[in-house]
């Protein structure tokens, strides 16, 4: 059977033509990804991108980590600090992280410019997605490592708490 190849930009076959790409968390979009096995699936901030093409992320798990995992958090600083290499990410068990938390990051920034995302929806208290990162349970000022990246290449960050 011969192989069909698909037209490289026709609106009749590519379905995300007319459609706005967006990256979400996918622990927002109600996939059990977070740290502990669960998500934070939010109804209301999916009945609003219905009619986008929605990308569901982990960064975490895109950096290798499983699901469930330990909780980490970014110590000495916050998710641009850990990408100069000044900050690191540690775990409950005090395992260092970090190169899971920035290859994840990576990997999400590939999978956004692959498909032509300007704009993340992701959620808030992260190490990952925040813009607000969680220092022994207390919100504190700075962003995520994947938030300090998206940022840092122009892509709009929307938090979801």
């Amino acid at each position: 059977m011969p192989i069909k190849r698909l037209p490289s930009s026709n609106k009749e076959t590519d379905p995300s033509a007319s459609k706005t790409i967006v990256l979400l968390s996918s622990c927002l979009a109600g996939l059990r990804t977070r740290y502990d096995g669960n998500h934070k699936r939010k109804r209301e901030l999916l009945r609003r991108l219905k009619g986008s093409a929605i990308l569901p992320v982990c960064p975490e798990q895109l950096g290798g980590l499983p699901t469930p995992r330990s909780r980490a958090q970014i110590v000495g600083g916050d998710g641009t600090d850990v990408l100069r290499g000044k900050a690191r990410v540690i775990n409950e068990q005090a395992q260092d992280v970090t190169a899971q938390f920035i290859k994840g990051a990576k990997e999400t920034l590939k999978i956004i410019r692959l498909n032509g995302a300007k704009r993340a929806f992701l959620k808030e208290g992260s190490p990952s997605c925040g813009t607000l990162r969680s220092v022994r349970g207390k919100r504190d000022s700075g962003p995520g490592v994947t938030t300090a990246l998206l940022l840092k290449e122009g892509i709009e960050v929307i938090s979801v708490d």
